[in-house]
């Protein structure tokens, strides 16, 4: 006898018996409701039956290793057979569904990871999760059940990863299987419990016509950067928390030829390059006595030694920045990272910060002509005030003058002010200045077009 067979015989014995032999998706009438069957029409009631279901089978399923679809699926049609729940199709589904993201997948959050429309989702709390759609925040209706709900979905991500979270290490970094960034930190440090924040990326990486297409930047600084990466200037992409430098990071090493022979260091790997060449090296916690830590700076010195064409630093924050640097000026040109900053002088002064973090006691001045000597060009990106993100400035540097690194920007984003609907209204415009560089890029044999570098906009208004 089937399962579905054995369902209607039961409720026929309950006195539930009806013209049509129902399915697991027929709806129980009202009368029959008292008599057996249970009618589910409201989310409280809903909720309850999935938590008492969740835990029968996130036991059985444990017990049994057998999270596949056809094993919850058989558990889940026992269940209501046992506790002579009736369902309608459209709520077996949903049931369905959302255990299958409790066992197979991360809970509530499971549908809006696989939502391409959404670039970051965070759980402040077990009932607040937020995420981020073109650049807005929006507070959603997922809810997890409690601060416990939230750890286990947290401990679900970092387990696989080798990583831990607990009393002794409040937070960590890790990343899911498709590649998004992912940050944990609980109590005590997180008053209002588990916190977690999930930075997506596109399946598909972005290409520079993407980011044309999004009016991160404009075809002639797309042309010149392209042209800047391929005579292998040394290029640092600037920004704040959120405004796409990864994105533009990434999509800038895909510039690189196939050639070449490449060796990416990041804490939390998240660059997708394209090339068949390619080293990609990740940062490793200390283990539960707090050793065998591996950082971006043990890296930096270990890739030096990998014969790498290119080095490419997800991100410098301490003192490899220095390791960075001397690499920069040592025969690894073409070399590029990010950093946090506000704009192309505050990355700057954010390199020298760094460079003293190293610990060597080198004056200000020798720190200045490192830097000024080691990086060429600095892409300032920003997150504007709706949401939309752009490059604000490609900037090059120029050298020493005195006790100061001259800078001096070729491209940069004018904003204009706002439409009556929030959004910054501007434009990208060349700065009229043909950048000192120009003779390093044809001695590469790179075509460089002048009109780049030609406010087209101050034209016509003439």
């Amino acid at each position: 006898m089937s399962l579905l067979e054995r369902m209607e015989k039961k409720r026929q014995l309950s006195g539930l018996a009806t013209e049509q032999s129902p399915s697991y998706g027929a709806r129980a009438t009202p009368e029959s409701d008292a008599t057996g069957g249970t009618r589910l029409g409201k989310e409280e009631v809903f909720a309850q039956l999935k938590s008492k279901l969740h835990v029968r089978l996130v036991d059985d399923l444990v017990q049994a290793d057998a999270a596949d679809e056809a094993s919850l699926l058989d558990l889940l049609n026992s269940f209501l057979l046992d506790e002579s729940v009736v369902l309608t199709k459209a709520e077996h589904e949903r049931l369905f569904r959302e255990l299958t993201a409790e066992i197979r997948g991360y809970g509530p959050i499971d549908g809006l990871l696989h939502d391409d429309t959404l670039s970051e989702i965070m759980v402040v709390a077990h009932d607040q999760v937020y995420v981020e759609r073109a650049g807005q925040l929006q507070e959603t209706s997922v809810q997890f059940k409690n601060d416990d709900h939230v750890m286990r979905v947290i401990e679900k991500i970092v387990a696989p990863l080798g990583r831990r979270i607990d009393d002794a290490t409040p937070y960590v970094d890790a990343r899911l299987p498709d590649g998004s960034r992912v940050h944990a930190i609980i109590p005590p440090l997180a008053l209002k419990g588990p916190c977690l924040t999930i930075r997506k990326f596109s399946a598909k990486p972005f290409t520079i016509n993407d980011l044309i297409g999004f009016g991160t930047l404009t075809p002639p600084m797309a042309r010149f950067l392209e042209t800047a990466i391929a005579a292998r200037l040394n290029v640092v992409v600037s920004g704040g928390t959120g405004s796409g430098k990864t994105t533009t990071l990434n999509v800038l090493s895909n510039f690189i030829g196939d050639g070449e022979r490449i060796v990416t260091i990041e804490d939390a790997a998240e660059l997708k390059l394209q090339q068949r060449h390619l080293v990609t090296l990740e940062t490793r916690p200390p283990n539960v006595e707090g050793k065998g830590a591996v950082t971006i700076r043990d890296l930096v010195k270990n890739a030096l030694r990998m014969r790498p064409d290119r080095i490419v630093v997800g991100e410098v924050r301490g003192a490899e920045a220095l390791d960075m640097l001397q690499a920069m000026n040592t025969g690894h040109d073409g070399s590029l990272t990010t950093g946090h900053a506000n704009s192309p002088r505050d990355i700057l002064r954010r390199l020298e910060t760094m460079v003293m973090m190293a610990g060597m006691e080198l004056p200000m001045r020798a720190i200045r002509e490192q830097i000024a000597s080691a990086v060429d060009m600095i892409v300032q990106q920003s997150r504007l005030a709706d949401g939309t993100r752009r490059i604000t400035h490609v900037t090059e540097v120029l050298g020493m003058e005195g006790e100061q690194i001259v800078l001096q920007d070729i491209f940069e984003f004018e904003q204009t002010g706002r439409s009556h609907d929030g959004k910054v209204l501007g434009r990208h415009r060349p700065t009229g200045t043909v950048p000192s560089c120009m003779e390093r890029l044809r001695s590469a044999g790179l075509a460089v077009n002048l009109d780049w570098f030609v406010d087209a906009g101050s034209i016509a208004a003439r």
